[in-house]
């Protein structure tokens, strides 16, 4: 079963990180990708750019309209993801607390139901 883990950014709580521990985040992406490559469970990883850099797109009425930043106006914002391929959704959830993020932040285990 492949399941989407992702991962949110809050900007606010992040500049309250000490260097060190800015670089365990780092560090602990590093040995989690180790981690789930090894054991064959990694499909893939990205990490996306800040909200500021995104644009939302929505069709009204045939006309396009496109707004600066994310979709959810939030403090926190969709900052990277994993897919991981497991046994069970306990698997899923055990690799979730395994990334460095879930020390400051919540990490999404969601299942994936289709694959285009």
């Amino acid at each position: 079963m492949r399941y989407l883990l992702t991962l949110h950014m809050n900007p606010t709580l992040w500049a309250t990180l000490t260097d060190d521990q800015k670089n365990g985040v780092f560090e602990g992406h590093g040995d989690f990708i180790k981690l789930v490559t090894e054991s064959g469970e990694m499909v893939e990883t990205k990490a996306l750019a800040e909200a500021t850099e995104t644009k939302t797109i929505q069709v009204k009425d045939g006309v396009v309209q496109t707004k600066n930043g994310g979709f959810v106006e939030a403090e926190s914002f969709l900052c990277g993801y994993y897919v991981v391929d497991v046994e069970s959704e306990a698997r899923a959830v055990e690799l979730a607390a395994k990334i460095p993020d879930a020390r400051y932040t919540a990490v999404e285990v969601r299942k994936v139901v289709h694959e285009g």
